[in-house]
């Protein structure tokens, strides 16, 4: 999901921390009649070319970040590759209630040779009863080696899934495998196994993530693999049970237009610190390093004393950070504006945005009538495949 140096192999994300800027800058960037319109005139979610405007120095929002009541929460990215042709890469206990799965995991096999192999995430009963499981979210792509398509679409999915209205059961000591297309699923040498899993079970169970060849059942996989692979073997960001899977940010101002540009920054590493977890198989602290299947449920008041309205745009400013930073891809859900409400892929015109001056464009908001202060929300999870932060600009256009 990550890299933490230039020199590791893979095809995906290099994190790197950013600087945070809290105060205001001397000279604040300034919109121009020709970035105003390039603004005005581009659609929802589509990039756009604004030379000049995009800094790492743009002034950072304060906030309070509030822990909310979720799910338990496990991810599966460590190690990330899985480099032996049957192992298991994540074992966790979960007990009854909501449970959110990050399933994140590439057939890595090289030795004797390259080979198709399957990876599933399997629930074992190990309650007395038995075990009633309903998917409330559900988003699973094919395995594919593109995965900046795989993280942007598996969060589109997710936020538009419906919940199940039929459970399945499992009997005590009995499994099955949480995601069945994955147990039918061929995945090729290098190709990314990619789920997002949100569910409700009244009994306590066991999940692994296993891989096995493509005659076995996952579970019976599952079952005669004893322990799970070490963690750190190749890269990922992290693996084991987090107690954390949902924030609520709310930015502590009222911005007002007049001050010009600022950005929301989370997901950073520093002042948004990588939540802490454990792993079950060695009992040992976890960081998540990215945050990733963490969701920001992000509130901010805004007013326009200058008729203004409020752009929110993303870029990726990571863009010259070596070949795993090229580009950056993300799903977010936005309140209204000029736009309606809803799920926008970012960017929707192409499958990635790369570098400045290039930026996306998530939603305008519009002043509303006779002036005074609204609220708008937005909310985002760290994209699966993309460096680390990708800023949420906010920047004052005029629409007239």
């Amino acid at each position: 999901m990550l890299k933490t140096s230039i020199s590791t192999t893979g095809k995906k994300a290099l994190l790197l921390s950013c600087a945070l800027v809290t105060g205001y800058l001397a000279h604040a960037q300034q919109v121009t009649a020709a970035l105003n319109n390039v603004i005005k005139n581009t659609p929802q979610g589509h990039t756009m070319q604004v030379p000049g405007l995009l800094s790492e120095q743009i002034p950072a929002l304060p906030y309070q970040k509030i822990v909310l009541p979720g799910p338990q929460f496990l991810i599966s990215d460590d190690p990330e590759y899985i480099r032996v042709p049957e192992g298991v890469a994540l074992r966790e206990p979960v007990q009854p209630g909501s449970v959110r799965l990050y399933l994140y995991n590439v057939n890595g096999v090289q030795e004797p040779e390259k080979m198709d192999r399957k990876i599933a995430a399997v629930i074992k009963n190990t309650g007395s009863q038995p075990m009633h499981i309903r998917m409330l979210k559900y988003s699973s792509q094919k395995p594919t080696t593109n995965y900046f398509f795989a993280g942007k679409q598996g969060l589109a999915d997710f936020f538009q899934s419906q919940p199940e209205t039929v459970a399945r059961e499992v009997k005590p000591g009995a499994s099955i495998c949480l995601d069945p297309k994955q147990d039918k699923a061929v995945v090729k040498y290098d190709e990314l196994v990619h789920g997002f899993y949100e569910f409700v079970i009244d009994q306590p169970g066991e999940i692994s993530i296993v891989q096995t060849d493509l005659k076995t059942p996952a579970t019976v996989a599952a079952a005669r693999v004893k322990n799970a692979l070490a963690t750190k073997q190749y890269a990922g960001a992290g693996r084991g049970t987090y107690g954390i899977s949902n924030y609520r940010i709310i930015v502590k101002d009222t911005l007002d237009t007049k001050n010009g540009l600022t950005q929301v920054l989370v997901a950073d590493g520093e002042k948004d610190p990588w939540v802490i977890g454990k792993e079950a198989t060695t009992g040992e602290l976890k960081s998540l390093d990215g945050n990733y299947g963490i969701f920001y449920n992000i509130e901010l008041s805004w007013k326009s004393t200058d008729g203004k309205a409020l752009a929110l745009m993303t870029w990726n400013p990571r863009g010259d950070n070596g070949q795993w930073c090229g580009g950056m891809a993300n799903t977010m859900v936005v309140s209204g504006g000029k736009f309606k409400e809803g799920v926008i892929q970012l960017p929707s015109n192409q499958l990635v945005t790369t570098k400045a001056p290039e930026a996306i464009l998530i939603q305008v908001f519009t002043p509303p009538a006779g002036g005074g202060v609204q609220k708008v929300h937005f909310t985002y999870s760290p994209p699966g495949a993309s460096c680390l932060p990708t800023p949420l600009v906010l920047v004052p256009v005029d629409l007239k």
